[in-house]
């Protein structure tokens, strides 16, 4: 069967890989429809990304088919169209004990750790499948990504009317605006870049937006749209080390600064601040199985519309001329979708 492989920096090309064999106890056998491209495959294509070894197959955000299962399974059947939650944790750790597999110390991210789903077929644990039938696979492709900003959003734990910023505009910023406005609160967006705060006004439908300024003038307009409070929540999706560090300034007493973003590097802040005004800080990682069906349940009712998220198609053979398009910001790439089959 055929499979994309990252065979090197910026090299993709698309093998011939043996088919999965049956299902074993436990474990169900799927069709990979759809595969949504994520900042950690592009980190990875960079040679960025430090869990990722080439060469290996990518891809964790997934629209799937059931074809079989194996002795044991009762969640799904085949024909099930399911999205994959792709953290692979060990069930007897200390972190999935206290019912946090997200932080397992031993976690395996499929496409990131270990061979992802950027293939025709593969063998998954099927307790990692949640069932979607009525949805399309984008949407369930979809759902991986949206369970970032969920699981972020619920960390946060913003009640309705408080003052919320998120700060950066890209996909998993996008994906915390969602379960804000569902949760009934007044979201706030700032981003270094002007489209794409229109995007984040125009198409999310958020309350205001704060452009980064040289001067540093982002306090004292948040300030002006909070009656001087700030805000009660400030969830960080950057990855960059000055935002990170600066995100502090924003939050307002009593308040939560919640890091979905990631860095490699320092971040830093002076203690006064933080200590002064009683914050909590913390970090937000991945997902938790509750997502994943708060988030299908949430589509089949319709209030999370998916259609402006996918901005870009490809398929197998055209991967490897697209993605490096995919890394120039004129290309406004939001969500790259890959088509596997239909």
């Amino acid at each position: 069967m055929k499979a994309i492989s990252f065979d090197a920096k910026e090299s993709i090309s698309v093998i011939d890989v043996d088919a999965p064999g049956a299902p074993g106890p436990g474990e169900a056998r799927v069709a990979v429809h759809r595969v949504g491209i994520c900042g950690t495959d592009t980190s990875a294509y960079l040679g960025k990304f430090p869990f990722f070894q080439f060469p290996r197959t990518p891809g964790h955000e997934l629209g799937v088919e059931v074809l079989a299962v194996g002795d044991g399974v009762t969640n799904v059947k085949p024909g099930d169209a399911c999205s994959v939650e792709p953290y692979m944790n060990d069930p007897e750790s200390y972190s999935s004990k206290r019912g946090r597999p997200n932080c397992c110390d031993n976690l395996q991210v499929i496409g990131v750790h270990c061979h992802g789903g950027m293939c025709e077929e593969f063998i998954i644990p099927a307790h990692k499948l949640h069932v979607g039938n009525g949805l399309k696979y984008d949407q369930l492709a979809l759902v991986e990504t949206l369970a970032i900003g969920c699981h972020a959003v619920n960390r946060a734990d913003p009640a309705k009317g408080e003052n919320v910023l998120v700060i950066g505009c890209g996909p998993i910023g996008l994906t915390v605006v969602e379960f804000l406005k569902i949760r009934g609160c007044r979201t706030i967006m700032m981003d270094m870049n002007q489209d794409r705060l229109d995007f984040a006004k125009n198409e999310m439908g958020v309350d205001a937006t704060i452009q980064v300024q040289k001067d540093g003038s982002e306090l004292e307009q948040l300030s002006s749209l909070t009656d001087g409070n700030l805000c009660e929540a400030v969830i960080d999706a950057t990855g960059n080390k000055f935002s990170m560090s600066r995100a502090l300034e924003f939050v307002a007493f009593a308040g939560k600064l919640v890091y979905v973003g990631v860095t490699g590097e320092e971040v830093s802040f002076p203690h006064p601040l933080m200590h002064r005004r009683e914050m909590t800080i913390m970090g937000s990682r991945n997902a938790l199985a509750e997502d994943f069906t708060q988030i299908i349940e949430l589509m089949k009712q319709g209030k999370i519309d998916t259609d402006a998220w996918i901005t870009h198609r490809t398929d197998m053979e055209k991967l490897a001329d697209d993605f490096p398009t995919y890394l120039d910001p004129a290309s406004k790439v939001l969500k790259a979708m890959i088509h596997i089959s239909e």
